[in-house]
């Protein structure tokens, strides 16, 4: 049996992390979680660096990616990720509270693979992210890791 892939979400917002775990462990998936805080992070993590040299060896399932945060924002990191060959078909999602239009044809530029804007409603949040993890952990079929 092949070992679940990870979920990566990228966000600052500790009480947003927190409703986007919620949501995904409420939907069932089994999948390992891991929150990182800052783009910097994220691509530690992605390319095996700093703190994260040591994990596993693969990729996440899905990256869920907030625009703005410190040290390196979204869109950067999403650039960074669609440059590098073995990155460049992660599944990234964007989730974010912006609504600005720059942001949302900068990220379809830079090859995001859904754009969602996170409602101020949280049930609809909740009910976003849950579906987010069940489309890209379980119904949506990856090519196989090169």
């Amino acid at each position: 049996m092949t070992p679940l892939r990870t979920i990566l979400l990228a966000e600052d917002s500790a009480a947003d992390a927190e409703m986007a775990i919620d949501a995904l462990r409420d939907a069932n998936l089994s999948n390992p979680i891991v929150h990182v805080e800052d783009g910097v992070e994220a691509l530690d993590f992605l390319l095996r660096k700093g703190a994260y040299a040591n994990r596993e060896e693969g990729h996440p399932v899905v990256l869920l990616l907030d625009i703005k945060m410190p040290r390196m924002d979204g869109l950067e990191v999403l650039q960074r990720i669609r440059a590098e060959e073995e990155l460049k078909r992660l599944p990234v999602v964007i989730l974010s509270s912006s609504r600005e239009e720059s942001d949302l044809a900068r990220s379809w530029d830079l090859g995001v693979n859904a754009y969602v804007v996170k409602p101020v409603n949280i049930e609809q949040f909740f009910k976003a992210v849950k579906t987010i993890g069940i489309f890209w952990a379980v119904i949506n079929q990856p090519p196989e890791q090169e």
